[in-house]
């Protein structure tokens, strides 16, 4: 039977659409320092290229000058991309950070809880450099243990993979700011729910399925922070994102277009204050609507 971290491996080398592909190598042009990129979110499943890709790039140090202020204290940066391939254009949403800080969320330490949370689900390793490959998929691994210690701390006593998963997204989803409708986390596990046993198997070969009650209640007590802490760090990260989301124009006109069907275009000056341009942008979609109405 395999490891955890083969598991991981096998699952990250899992090859992905040309499109998706290219478009992690063009990231790499874009960071500098770039030391891996990752793939992730519903297309992985979906293949559907009209929607917008998710990425992580992992870098080797945080960008130079406020950003890079910035992102020290409060990862990641998030920014909006376009790539005209093949007479199609390729929207990306992509999240960054550096390396060590992806390593450290990953292995649960601190009150962060979106980077376990989010790569215990299916990801693809697109690119890395040579040196970074073995590191990426360490962490990544520990991502997926420390959510299937969290899972085992916070679900039934005794109960089967699915309970424990469940009540641990359940109770991830209720920590964070989130958008979805109640019930997201029976999504999450109806697509493939033997990956999820497989995964949570892997960490009982690896360290054993039974966790003592002195464990069990330290993963509980360090729950409760991080619950207290997330909807706060989700309101300071939306206020940084604000500020340093770059190409945040492109991407609302692009929402804007795909919702409502109204073109909004894009100046350089709405490219440089997308928060000062927004009320005529909202009210431009408004008056559409009422004369379509």
């Amino acid at each position: 039977m395999s490891s955890l971290r083969d598991l991981v491996a096998a699952e990250l080398s899992t090859p992905t659409p040309a499109p998706i592909t290219a478009f992690a190598e063009h990231l790499t042009t874009i960071f500098p320092g770039a030391q891996g990129v990752l793939f992730y979110g519903s297309i992985l499943r979906t293949g559907d290229l009209s929607g917008v890709l998710d990425y992580y790039v992992l870098t080797d140090k945080p960008p130079a000058g406020w950003r890079g202020f910035f992102t020290r204290i409060l990862w990641p940066d998030v920014s909006y991309h376009e790539l005209e391939r093949q007479g199609q254009v390729l929207r990306a949403k992509v999240a960054s950070m550096t390396l060590a800080q992806f390593q450290r969320a990953a292995s649960g330490a601190g009150a962060d809880t979106t980077i376990w949370a989010r790569f215990v689900q299916p990801s693809a390793l697109i690119w890395a450099a040579e040196c970074a490959r073995e590191t990426v998929m360490d962490a990544v691994t520990d991502a997926c243990r420390t959510a299937a210690r969290f899972a085992q701390a916070l679900g039934p006593v005794g109960a089967d993979p699915h309970a424990l998963w469940t009540a641990l997204f359940q109770e991830t989803y209720q920590a964070e700011l989130r958008v979805e409708k109640a019930g997201r986390e029976v999504s999450i596990l109806t697509y493939d729910p033997r990956r999820y046993d497989h995964v949570l198997e892997a960490v009982w070969r690896d360290e054993g399925s039974a966790m003592a009650e002195a464990e069990r209640a330290r993963l509980r007590k360090a729950w409760g922070l991080r619950k207290l802490a997330g909807k706060p760090l989700n309101v300071a990260r939306l206020m940084k994102a604000a500020f340093t989301f770059q190409g945040a124009a492109r991407y609302a006109a692009w929402k804007i277009q795909r919702h409502t069907g109204v073109e909004v275009e894009v100046t350089p000056w709405r490219e440089r204050h997308p928060i000062l341009s927004a009320p005529a942008v909202l009210l431009k979609v408004w008056k559409n609507r009422r004369r379509t109405a």
